[in-house]
This record gives C-alpha cells, sequence and structure tokens, in this order.
C-alpha cells in the first residue's frame, strides 16, 4: 500500500512532538501501539531507547525528542510509531498520534533553510493545512548508516529462537 494518492495526494500520520506536528507518509508505518517496557542496550547512541519484542521480532525504538535534541517527556499520551525503515521495523517514540490526513502533494513546500538548525537533515518539506503547519520528516535520515548497522547488530545478537 502506498500513501501516494491517484490525485497528487499524499496520506500521512500527523503526530505532536514539543509542541510542534510532524507528520510521516502512511506508506512506511506498519501500526500505532501504546509505550511498553522496553529493553536497554549498552553502548548504542543515546536516542535509540533500547528494544521491544513485538510479535517475536525484535524491535530496536528511538526517541524522537532525543534525537531531536529535546528533553524527553514521558506521558500516558506517548505512543510507538512502528515504521518500516530499510526493511526493517523502528519504532518512533512520539508524544502523540493525532490523526491519518491527505495532504495535496501540490501544497508542499521544500524545507526553508534554517541555520543551525539541529533537526534539518530529518526534515522533507512543510504543509500548510488551514491555519496549521505540518513538518514532513524524512525518516530514511533519522538514522546513519553507521547507527542503523549498530542497531542490526545488536537485533542479530539478541535474536529470539524459534520455540
Amino acid at each position: 500500500m502506498s500513501g501516494q494518492m491517484e490525485s497528487g495526494d499524499m496520506q500521512v500520520v500527523v503526530f505532536n512532538l514539543g509542541g510542534e506536528e510532524y507528520s510521516v507518509d502512511i506508506s512506511i508505518v506498519r501500526e500505532i501501539i501504546r509505550m511498553v517496557d522496553l529493553t536497554r542496550i549498552p553502548k548504542l547512541p543515546e536516542f535509540i531507547e533500547g528494544v521491544i519484542n513485538l510479535r517475536g521480532q525484535i524491535t530496536t525504538v528511538i526517541d524522537l525528542r532525543k534525537r531531536f535534541g529535546m528533553e524527553p517527556v514521558i506521558s500516558n499520551e506517548n505512543r510507538i510509531i512502528i515504521v518500516d525503515l530499510k526493511g526493517e521495523p523502528i519504532g518512533i517514540i512520539v508524544d502523540s498520534v493525532s490523526e491519518v490526513m491527505t495532504l495535496p502533494t501540490g501544497q508542499i513546500d521544500d524545507m526553508p533553510s534554517i541555520k543551525h538548525a539541529r533537526t534539518q537533515e530529518y526534515l522533507e518539506g512543510i504543509c500548510k493545512v488551514d491555519d496549521r503547519i505540518l513538518i514532513l520528516l524524512d525518516l530514511d535520515k533519522i538514522l546513519t548508516e553507521l547507527e542503523f548497522t549498530q542497531t542490526e547488530t545488536v537485533k542479530e545478537d539478541l535474536e529470539i529462537p524459534d520455540t
């Protein structure tokens, strides 16, 4: 299933992070789950919160607030968005998920260049919807190749035996 729709529209999952609204293409979203206990793994970058066992598959979970240099916030509203990143499931902790919406691709602008923005490299575009501004994330850039390899190595070491 692709997030692209016939008329050049894009379906996205909208979520909140630090008071801002972000979105990701729904075609890479596998599911959205409530916060669960994570198993922490030593020697990984700080923003990698740990791993969860998602129906027998070890899944790395990233705290998006930490990745963006924000203070982590834990609440009952937190959700983990499970996305497909390079063919692997990756969990992304967000403050809350608000809706699925269709964005006209013609209304999606390139991100303005912001000097010294720590998050600039992860942003794909910006879309004005009514009086809201949605920031589109490029999740392929959330993990560098090295970080992705580190998470895959950890998962291999933790592989759950078939019962």
